[in-house]
């Protein structure tokens, strides 16, 4: 059962606190509030951003990106010519170096609606042992990204062992303190927080909330459309339930998962939906196996907005499903996601 303590004077302190930094100075004489605009600035909202979680993947070789790469050749460069965003796996397992973040903020130049979400250490989320040197390096990791106005979120995601108890509870809450100056949205697995209070609660506190695809078993949660926060949120882990809890084999075989166009078309209306209630809502796919995830958040474009896409030429001998539509490729692509929500009503008006 929910603690009692949800919707109590001291969770409101945290949102109150949560304000009052934003008139505070980080490190370099930036207020923490024009930080924060940087993170949130771009086009009109409301935007959905669609694009892959990760880039570095060895069975992507040949299938995502060209088998003879050019000189100077980058991923997320190249992604980048596709998808309006990609989240950052690596800031999972390490804090980057500044130096690392800074350079992958020029190489999305080229695309100015472009933005990366990072997820959150895992000492903070799956081990809960981190100190104070993890949360500074961590923060000084990611500082490029946010002065070039390229992050767009911190996923906060927790297994699905992180049940609502008033421990968990307490935990949270002391993390949206921690990382108040970044857009959060936090990401549960387990349905004991399903439950109205929670959302109302994180509503409350500025915290998005991450709507998920993943194989329901046991008291997993479910595929959800909401939105707590300016910043929307839905991750797409596949549904392979074979080896999702799976502890043998190759981890990456939980992700080894295709989503058809019968189970993506249910995630259209979500998305509308929460993008109707968000600044900006990234939709990531996260089945990466064998360049799957590329695919889907392909077809997700072309379904939200009701137009050809650019696909990368070397996909369509894994991919020939994605031919129907797949545009003609110019030499250096370049994404049109901005305004994906009310594309295909301009374009019926156009030709009106």
């Amino acid at each position: 059962m929910q603690p009692d303590s949800i919707l109590t004077p001291g969770v409101r302190q945290i949102a109150s606190t949560r304000e009052r930094r934003l008139t505070n100075q980080l490190p370099g004489g930036k207020l923490v509030g024009e930080e924060k605009a940087n993170m949130m600035s771009g086009p009109s909202p409301p935007q959905i951003l669609v694009g892959p979680a990760g880039w570095s993947y060895a069975d992507w070789e040949g299938v995502v990106y060209p088998p003879h790469k050019p000189r100077g050749f980058h991923e997320a460069e190249y992604l980048a010519r596709y998808f309006d965003a990609i989240e950052i796996n690596t800031t999972f397992y390490n804090s980057i170096r500044p130096a690392m973040a800074k350079a992958w903020a020029r190489r999305v130049e080229h695309n100015k609606n472009f933005r990366f979400t990072a997820k959150l250490l895992k000492v903070f989320t799956h081990e809960r042992n981190a100190g104070r040197q993890d949360e500074k390096a961590f923060k000084q990791g990611v500082a490029p990204l946010v002065e070039a106005g390229r992050l767009g979120a911190l996923l906060v995601q927790f297994p699905w062992s992180f049940k609502n108890t008033k421990e968990n509870h307490e935990y949270l809450s002391g993390l949206f303190v921690q990382f108040m100056e970044y857009p959060l949205v936090v990401e549960v697995r387990h349905s004991s927080w399903n439950r109205p209070e929670i959302f109302a609660w994180l509503q409350e506190v500025g915290v998005g909330f991450c709507n998920i695809d993943q194989p329901v078993i046991g008291r997993s949660i479910g595929p959800s459309g909401l939105s707590t926060a300016p910043v929307g949120y839905v991750r797409l882990h596949g549904r392979n339930y074979e080896q999702w809890f799976s502890s043998g084999g190759q981890p990456q075989e939980r992700y080894n998962y295709f989503y058809s166009h019968a189970e993506l078309e249910p995630w259209i209306e979500r998305i509308r939906n929460i993008a109707l209630q968000s600044a900006v809502t990234f939709v990531i796919t996260n089945n990466h196996y064998g360049g799957k995830a590329i695919a889907n958040a392909l077809q997700l474009i072309h379904l939200l907005s009701k137009q050809q896409v650019h696909v990368p030429e070397d996909m369509l001998a894994s991919f020939p499903e994605l031919k129907e539509i797949a545009l003609p490729e110019p030499a250096i692509p370049l994404p049109h996601q901005t305004g994906l929500l009310f594309e295909s009503s301009m374009a019926q008006k156009k030709d009106a």
